[in-house]
Formats: structure tokens, C-alpha cells, sequence
């Protein structure tokens, strides 16, 4: 990917990068979506540096939208040839991307959490501060609940979600994980012992959450 030009109205506005992994929609492989204005070229690096994670990577389909261009990656394991199931690697995969993208228009790091980390300017909110936690749980069916998360991003958070989960011995099945300016999104199928979470253990589940990430604004979601 190369910079590329634009119209002076993609100078004034920025766009944000988004990159959502998605394990849910394709049972053998992990989805990534990656959405950047109409900034995004043909990723190649951006392919490159995830196969160095020993990864295959695939590109799934480009379609444009209000939002921009969004590109579609199909992604599974070199090893294994299965999707990938390892919450770290998953992180790595998000950070590489972020990374990749912030070298190329380092001028987005200001609407980034991750600019902090990789960017040359930080986020102009104090990210800690300014963004409130949301938790919810709900039931999925018999089997299975929906965990929902909204906090504040920053790296390493994908792994800390799962390990509180799976530290009060709730199974992570699947989801979804996007990246989107300040913010982080998660969406976990969760279950325990086969089962939906009771009532009791989903307000343990989303008070362990809002503790971990409790911030001096964070909303009681009520169940």
C-alpha cells in the first residue's frame, strides 16, 4: 500500500481506521475487515506482515460503501490450516494491522487509541477519562449467552477480556472484536458448562468486567 491522493476534503477530514476480526461468520477461517476512507490501497504490506505471523492470509472481497472502502481478509493458521483460536495471536493480528495503517497516515493517530502507542500524535481525549465502560449480558438461546463490550481501547485488550472471562471459568466460543477510533467493541458467545450463563453468574461476569475496566464514567447496565 502507497500513499495515495486525494480530494482536499479527504485532507480536512481524517478518516478513522476500523478493523473488526470477526470469528463467527465463517466456521474455518477468522475474518478481518479493515475500513479506512477511501485511503486503503491493495494492503500488500499489510498481507505481508501477517504471513511473518505465520498466517495464511487471503484477501475475501473490497466493496465500497458511505463509509468507505472496506477490504476483507480471510485468515487461518499456517500450521494448522484452521482459523485462529489464540486470543493473543488475535491481538497481534489487530495491533500488526493498526500499526501497518498509522505508517502509512501516522495523521490518524490523534483519533486513535492505539495512537498512543503507535502513532506520532496522541489521542486529543484523555481515552481513560472520556469513555465510559458498557457491559451487558444477555441469553443467546439454550446453549450459549451474548457478552457485549464498550470500553476504551487500548493494546492488549482482547487478551485481558478473555482471561477475565475464562478466570471465573466462563468458555469463549466465539465473536467478534472491533477497533473503531477510542473505542472497542466485543461480542462474545459465552457459555458455561455447555450452557447459558443463569441470571447470578452473568451479573458476576459483567461486574468482573466493569471492574476490571472501571473508569471515573462508567454506566451500571441493569439486567
Amino acid at each position: 500500500m502507497g500513499k495515495q491522493g486525494g480530494s482536499s476534503k479527504e485532507t480536512d477530514e481524517v478518516p478513522i481506521p476500523k478493523v473488526i476480526i470477526d470469528q463467527d461468520s465463517d466456521p474455518d477461517a477468522t475474518l478481518v475487515e479493515i475500513t479506512f476512507g477511501d485511503r486503503l490501497g491493495a494492503l500488500l504490506d499489510t498481507m505481508n506482515a501477517l504471513k511473518n505471523l505465520g498466517l495464511n492470509v487471503t484477501k475475501a472481497n473490497v466493496y465500497l460503501d458511505s463509509s468507505g472502502k472496506h477490504n476483507k481478509f480471510s485468515i487461518t493458521k499456517a500450521s494448522t490450516g484452521r482459523k485462529v483460536d489464540d486470543p493473543e495471536l488475535l491481538e497481534t493480528i489487530r495491533l500488526t494491522i493498526i500499526n501497518n495503517l498509522l505508517q502509512y497516515h501516522p495523521e490518524s493517530s490523534s483519533q486513535l487509541a492505539m495512537g498512543a502507542a503507535f502513532g506520532v500524535m496522541q489521542p486529543s481525549q484523555q481515552v481513560d477519562v472520556d469513555i465510559a465502560t458498557h457491559v451487558r449480558v444477555k441469553d443467546d438461546g439454550p446453549d450459549r449467552s451474548l457478552l457485549l463490550v464498550e470500553t476504551a481501547d487500548r493494546p492488549g485488550l482482547l487478551v485481558d477480556l478473555v482471561k477475565i472471562i475464562t478466570d471465573i471459568n466462563i468458555a469463549v466460543e466465539s465473536g467478534e472484536f472491533d477497533t473503531e477510533g477510542l473505542i472497542a467493541k466485543a461480542k462474545f458467545h459465552v457459555s458455561y458448562k455447555g450452557q447459558a450463563i443463569s441470571k447470578p453468574l452473568q451479573l458476576v461476569l459483567a461486574n468482573s468486567l466493569r471492574y476490571y475496566l472501571r473508569r471515573p464514567s462508567t454506566e451500571e447496565a441493569s439486567f
